[in-house]
């Protein structure tokens, strides 16, 4: 449904994104994600059709993001990550105003908006004029126009930032029922976001996708799926310089506390995140008491998303995108 290749725009000697490449399919709901700057806003401006791009292609539905335009604007529901909202307008009157700039014709524009209105729980609301709404109800009315003309594709920017966590999940909860009948890219920061309503991911940094795959599968081997906890008595920062020696341990970062316990003075709370078929365990112990450290807790855990997160976003070596992609079951390719 969605394809990017080698997608790059320059901005005078700045590169915003490099070599951009992954795939949505029909029905799916992937997330770009990344942090502050790292060229999500920009890649879905040129999918939205609002930016050229410099270099690569795009698709969507099979029409060309550059050459054919106004056919790839006509399938695509896009919402920036703040709302084009028209404050004076009733929630209805502007999506009836949305759904006639988007071509829907005459006939069948009540009952798209109404449809619309119904999929965001917006029944309440729609008399009501958009500036007295709340953050996340206009948030929803984005989501509206969005959808109002039934495209096959949605382009959602950061649609939960801001919000509160009640309205994050109300929010969330309606992207995911759009899954199946559209297919949706989802930019955001936020890794919950990721993990509990995408079913695929790309991991961009630095403009450019340094990894893609189901959330599950990035935790597995990206990470070796496990780590520790540390408790230790002494300054984290020192302790962190003795771990990076240790073979086989990939990620260091400290943690407000391990295990679930409440903090205690003088201790330094690690999560040490292992390299794909390493355990490291014994060889953190013994290093950090031969370093001097007083070990009081060593336990292992799962690895999550942040620790894929982290690890990609945080390394200066760049990583083969593709190199994650031999075991994904679905034998998607990025």
């Amino acid at each position: 449904m969605i394809e990017v290749e080698h997608l790059s725009k320059i901005y005078g000697s700045t590169p915003a994104i490099t070599d951009v490449t992954f795939s949505v399919e029909p029905g799916e709901i992937l997330g770009l994600l990344g942090p502050n700057g790292a060229g999500k806003t920009t890649t879905m401006r040129i999918l939205a059709g609002y930016l050229p791009a410099t270099n690569g292609n795009a698709r969507i539905a099979g029409y060309d993001v550059h050459e054919n335009s106004l056919a790839v604007r006509q399938r695509i529901g896009y919402l920036p990550e703040t709302p084009p909202l028209y404050p004076e307008m009733t929630v209805e009157g502007f999506l009836h105003f949305v759904a006639r700039i988007k071509g829907v014709p005459p006939g069948d524009r009540p009952n798209k908006v109404t449809a619309a209105i119904e999929r965001c729980n917006l029944e309440d609301k729609r008399k009501v004029i958009i500036r007295k709404l709340s953050k996340g109800y206009r948030q929803r009315v984005g989501i509206a126009q969005a959808i109002v003309h039934d495209p096959p594709a949605i382009i959602l920017d950061e649609p939960t930032v801001g919000l509160d966590p009640r309205q994050i999940i109300e929010v969330r909860n309606l992207i995911k029922s759009l899954a199946g009948t559209h297919t949706i890219i989802l930019s955001t920061h936020i890794l919950p976001e990721v993990s509990m309503t995408c079913s695929r991911v790309a991991i961009i940094n630095r403009g450019k996708v340094v990894a893609t795959n189901t959330p599950e599968n990035l935790m597995t081997q990206l990470t070796g799926g496990s780590g520790y906890e540390l408790e230790i008595e002494g300054e984290a920062a020192l302790a962190k310089q003795v771990l990076q020696k240790v073979a086989g341990v990939s990620l260091i970062e400290s943690i407000p506390t391990a295990g679930g316990h409440q903090p205690q003075e003088n201790r330094a709370y690690l999560r040490v995140i292992s390299q794909p078929g390493k355990e490291p365990g014994r060889d953190i112990a013994t290093t950090l008491v031969r370093a001097g450290f007083g070990l009081h807790e060593l336990r292992r855990v799962n690895a999550t998303l942040e620790d894929v997160f982290l690890q990609l976003t945080t390394e200066e070596k760049n990583i083969d995108p593709d190199v994650d992609l031999a075991a994904d079951n679905e034998g998607k390719a990025a």
